[in-house]
Parts: C-alpha cells; sequence; structure tokens
C-alpha cells in the first residue's frame, strides 16, 4: 500500500485525509493519506523516506512551504517562481518540488464567479502561499495588489519576487475591491482581524484562504456588513485535485458529493 502526507504545524485543522482517501477509494487505488504534526527538524528526514520511496508523495501546508525547498532536487517553474511549494513528488529518481496553489486558487476564483480584471486587491499576510496567490492574481488581471504583515520583512521579501505589489504597513488598508485573509487568524475562534467597516464603501468581495473553521470572525463581521464572503473551500479542492493527478496519474471527479464531503 503507498502512503502519502500532508504535514504542517499546526495541522488538525486539515482535511487533507478526508478528500484524498476519498479519491482513492473512489479510483480503486491502493493507497493511504494521512496527516503529521511536524517541526522544522523532520523536514530533511521526511523528504529522505520520499527518496527511499517509503512515502510516495506529501503535501506541504503551514509554515513548510519554503523551508521545505532547500532540501529537494528540483523545482517545478510555478515553485521556482514563487519560492513555495506545496506537493512533492518522486520522478526519475529526483525529488521534485511543485507549487498547485496557483491553479487551486485561480480556479476556486473562476469558480465563484467573481472577476478580478482590473480589480485592486489586499492581501493579508506574507505566508508561504501568498506568492502563489499573487502569481494567480497576476494571471487574472489584477490592476494592483497589496499586501500587509504583521512582519513587514515577509512582505517585503515577496515584493522581492513580484516588484508591482504595493507593502503596506500593518493596521492600515488601501482603497480594495477584493481583501484575502492569508494569515493563520481564524484557525482559533477568538482570533479577530481589525477592520474599520464604517468607513468602508460596500459590496466588497472578503476572501479568507482558511475553510476551516468554515466561516471565520473576518467573514462573519463581513457578511453582517452586507459584504460578499467566500472561504478557501475551493481553492483546497482544487490544488488536492492537481496534487492527486500528479501522484496517481489519474484526474478525480470534482462533483457535489466532493464538495459536500467538506461541508463542516
Amino acid at each position: 500500500m503507498k502512503k502519502y502526507l500532508v504535514i504542517g504545524n499546526p495541522i488538525q485543522h486539515s482535511l487533507s485525509p478526508k478528500l484524498h482517501n476519498f479519491w482513492i477509494k473512489e479510483n480503486n487505488i491502493d493507497a493511504i493519506y494521512e496527516k503529521k504534526l511536524l517541526n522544522e527538524k523532520d523536514i530533511e528526514e521526511l523528504v529522505e523516506q520520499v527518496r527511499k520511496n517509503k512515502i510516495e508523495g506529501v503535501n506541504i501546508t503551514v509554515p513548510f512551504k519554503k523551508s521545505v525547498i532547500p532540501y529537494l532536487d528540483q523545482l517545478s517553474k510555478e515553485a521556482e517562481i514563487t519560492k513555495s511549494v506545496n506537493t512533492i513528488y518522486k520522478e526519475n529518481n529526483v525529488i521534485v518540488g511543485h507549487n498547485t496553489d496557483i491553479a487551486g486558487f485561480e480556479l476556486g476564483i473562476r469558480f465563484s464567479k467573481f472577476n478580478i480584471e482590473n480589480k485592486k486587491v489586499f492581501i493579508l499576510g506574507a505566508g508561504g502561499v501568498v506568492s502563489s496567490i499573487v502569481l494567480a492574481l497576476k494571471k487574472m488581471g489584477a490592476k494592483k495588489i497589496f499586501i500587509s504583515n504583521r512582519t513587514k520583512k515577509k512582505a517585503e521579501d515577496i515584493k522581492d519576487i513580484f516588484k508591482e505589489v504595493e507593502v503596506v504597513d500593518w493596521g492600515h488598508f488601501k482603497e480594495f475591491d477584493m481583501i484575502i485573509n492569508a494569515t493563520s487568524l481564524g484557525l482559533n475562534e477568538n482570533d479577530e482581524i481589525k477592520i474599520d467597516f464604517d468607513n468602508l464603501a460596500s459590496g466588497k468581495f472578503f476572501y479568507d484562504v482558511i475553510y476551516n473553521p468554515r466561516e471565520t470572525n473576518f467573514l462573519k463581521k463581513a457578511a453582517s456588513h452586507g459584504h460578499r464572503t467566500e472561504n478557501g473551500k475551493y481553492m483546497f479542492i482544487y490544488q488536492a485535485h492537481q496534487s492527486f493527478t500528479i501522484w496517481h496519474k489519474k484526474m478525480p471527479k470534482i462533483d457535489e458529493q466532493t464538495i459536500k464531503l467538506l461541508d463542516l
């Protein structure tokens, strides 16, 4: 039986095993997919297990999307541009790091029928997924992209990759059409992001990369003020779909049953 993993810290919120094991069963594949809590010091050994065929493939989540890179043999073009890896596999004895978050975000937004073209987008956070979101936004024709992060240096690191991004001090905002929470604020029910809704024009699109819980305080408050909201469920499904296809050379179905599987 082949073994696949998702690793992160924290990891308990991840629904990756639920989705991947559903697709594995549906496609009659002899495999199992599990989640594992790791620390930074464990990453090198994890990659060695892939090298020795003890693990066939790995999904990488917070906070290891960048720190895993030095242990890999090769990066896909997408991973190279974004300096971010969320999928590992072995091909011709080479350990490859790939990034399916870009396609995951783009396909998820297209599914939501929100048109990014000529829109101003404000991103909160500068973690491993943000460079992927920026690249996807560029591909979709965003007019302006702002990034704000509690540690400003991390936001500036993303600006080093994408020169057109504007870095904004944490707690300050610029005019936007869409705002994305790409921080971990929202994984805990007491987490809060302070936004002055009273001075915010109507009709904004609030998007949270977090999909579990289904509605973070960020989305709840936005919805209560009449704004459109969406969580990261479809981004999650589409990035997983890409990883599954790479590993198993089979394209799983995304249907109503798949989507309902993740309704919490």
